[in-house]
């Protein structure tokens, strides 16, 4: 049950509306539909706001590729106040890093590990533990380089040195 709801609600479900409306521990903040920003990013300005420790956004990798490339790009918002943030759906786990991180294969999403960079070039990507190492490499937008690697030992690491990386864990 959330805390908290947000949005214009001009393409909700009205029986989900009215659910959540008579529950009185939600608090609910409505938008006019004409505005500069997405019911999204206003519910993720509103988790950071709130301090949330971790931020899980659900339902946001639909038809409408406009809003899913903004999705990814607000997480941004996350990123750089250091909350960890992923849109997560049943197939995609889709965060952003700035730093080294290490990932377990056994508590990964899926079977492939996709990096796609954020900004215009991402530095100094060293792989280790992948099916496709990488040492020392920049990634440019535009290229398709890191898309669908996998993690052969058990425990692997990304090492950046500048720039901002999408990272999507994938399964099939």
């Amino acid at each position: 049950m959330p805390n908290h709801v947000v949005g214009d609600f001009d393409s909700v479900n009205i029986k989900l509306l009215r659910f959540y409306q008579n529950n009185f521990r939600i608090v609910f903040h409505k938008y006019n539909p004409e505005k500069d920003n997405t019911d999204t990013d206003i519910a993720l300005k509103l988790a950071i706001q709130l301090k949330s420790s971790n931020i899980t956004i659900m339902g946001v990798l639909g038809k409408r590729m406009d809003h899913t490339l903004a999705n990814i790009h607000i997480l941004k918002n996350a990123l750089e106040v250091g909350i960890p943030c992923q849109i997560q759906d049943s197939y995609n786990k889709i965060y952003l890093i700035k730093d080294n991180i290490t990932l377990a294969k056994n508590k990964i999403y899926g079977k492939y590990i996709s990096l796609i960079p954020l900004t215009t070039t991402v530095e100094g990507i060293t792989l280790e533990g992948f099916k496709y190492p990488l040492n020392n490499t920049s990634l440019s937008i535009g290229l398709s380089l890191g898309v669908s690697n996998e993690i052969v030992k058990d425990v692997a690491t990304i090492k950046i040195k500048h720039g901002i990386l999408i990272v999507i864990e994938s399964k099939d």
